[in-house]
């Protein structure tokens, strides 16, 4: 009976929180063009410098795919620093199971695509299984880049690698979007 009750408020829990993101990109969507054009600059700037900040120090620390880090400092640079954080989450929690899954699949198994088809399932799996469902997509394209891209090396340090990569670039956004929102506070500004 309990239970029951706990599900209908979380699904009207749900209905509420999609409803009030439906309004929220309408009134996006109506802003005037200067504003838009005010935000896009300021989106793109704080977007551009958090991957150049995770790009720079690739090479000298020895990371062969230093991209990595600045796609990462891309997916979650935001101009909110709340929603930074949750997509910032969502990457390392993604990047790490991924990863792991992606090595003991391939440590496990021959490298068929059966194999590879098992190590999303469980990727995605066991993102739902942490309860961070959020993460379950990157989970899985972490254990295809394991899996699927040709790499020199063991499984095992593309896995280091991918992780500290994916980890730096989540540093460089995170501290780009902190600075940047408390110098807009300071400042009275809003984006």
């Amino acid at each position: 009976m309990e239970a029951d009750i706990r599900v209908k408020e979380a699904e009207r829990d749900r209905l509420r929180i999609g409803w009030l993101t439906n309004q929220v990109a309408r009134l996006q969507k109506r802003l005037p063009v200067g504003r838009r054009l005010a935000r896009g600059a300021a989106h793109g700037a704080l977007s551009a410098v958090a991957a150049v900040i995770a790009y720079l120090p690739a090479q000298p620390l020895g990371l062969r795919e230093g991209f990595w880090g600045a796609i990462t400092a891309l997916a979650v640079a935001q101009t909110e620093f709340g929603a930074a954080r949750s997509v910032a989450r969502d990457q390392f929690v993604g990047a790490a199971i991924g990863g792991v899954v992606g090595v003991g699949v391939s440590l496990a198994t021959a490298p068929y695509l059966m194999g590879y088809a098992t190590a999303v399932l469980l990727a995605i799996l066991a993102c739902w299984l942490v309860n961070v469902a959020s993460a379950a997509r990157l989970s899985a394209i972490t254990a295809t880049i394991i899996l699927l891209v040709p790499h020199t090396g063991t499984p095992q340090r593309m896995l280091a690698s991918r992780v500290f990569e994916v980890g730096w670039g989540i540093c460089a956004a995170i501290g780009t979007v902190w600075v940047v929102t408390r110098i807009n506070r300071r400042l009275g500004w809003t984006i």
